[in-house]
């Protein structure tokens, strides 16, 4: 067996792969991705609107996945901490990292975003794609990734088709509650058996439902680099929402 078959057979055996990584010996982890060169072709669009110089920054990256996101932003100088429900995923990372030799600039660690719950760690950047529409308790996610979030925040979920439409309005009556029905409402969409026959599928908003939900968890979206991309900066958190989200945590504390 040639050394390029057994490095192929071993990489087979660490799957399946999302990611479909480059490897510095040229070998890929998923030549035949289903989605093309994915996420590559995602973070060429992104890329850009992310800073190149990195240096100093502490990065989430929550859902890392094989961690594609975590070792781009690793290469642009940040200190990247990569989180994932699924061991198989961090086992993956980890690998990589080696492989990448980028050992002393990330970490991946099995967890999800609602271990920020009890956590007061904070984050120059947050990275927040791939995972808001399989949560049961999105809005809650979001809250705690704001409470995290330092700097920027990069997010991203599947979404409705259709465009951006126009804010809803700052009050409904309770008898205008037709206006509920309007196409260009905020909307988020309930998965209750499957979609792309995956259980985890809870949620689907439209475009204009998830830059209210950002704006309510206090998030400013500052550019749209790439179709569901939206990269934002934490802007004063709604009291509402602060409110609640204190009342959370103390209950989660004084459980724990």
């Amino acid at each position: 067996m040639s050394l390029q078959s057994s490095r192929r057979e071993h990489i087979a055996g660490l799957g399946p792969w999302f990611h479909n990584l480059h490897l510095p010996d040229g070998t890929q982890t998923v030549p035949d991705h289903p989605f093309g060169d994915f996420p590559a072709f995602k973070w060429q669009h992104v890329a850009r609107a992310v800073p190149e110089d990195l240096s100093g920054w502490s990065v989430l990256d929550i859902g890392c996945n094989a961690g594609f996101y975590s070792f781009e932003l690793a290469r642009r100088g940040a200190r990247v901490l990569g989180v994932d429900v699924e061991p198989l995923y961090v086992r993956q990372a980890r690998w990589a990292a080696r492989e990448y030799e980028l050992n002393g600039s990330v970490d991946f660690v099995e967890g999800d975003v609602y271990g920020l719950l009890g956590s007061d760690a904070r984050y120059d950047m947050v990275w927040f794609t791939g995972v808001f529409y399989h949560l049961r308790y999105p809005t809650l996610a979001l809250d705690l990734v704001r409470r995290a979030t330092q700097r920027l925040m990069v997010f991203q979920s599947m979404t409705m088709p259709g465009e951006m439409r126009d804010d809803a309005p700052p009050d409904v009556p309770l008898n205008r509650r037709e206006l509920l029905l309007a196409a260009d409402w905020p909307k988020m969409a309930f998965v209750e058996h499957r979609l792309a026959d995956d259980p985890s599928n809870w949620w689907v908003p439209n475009a204009t439902c998830v830059e209210a939900l950002l704006r309510s968890a206090g998030f400013e979206v500052i550019s749209r680099p790439e179709h569901e991309f939206y990269v934002c900066r934490p802007v004063a958190v709604p009291e509402e929402s602060s409110r609640d989200l204190t009342r959370i945590t103390t209950i989660s504390t004084a459980r724990g």
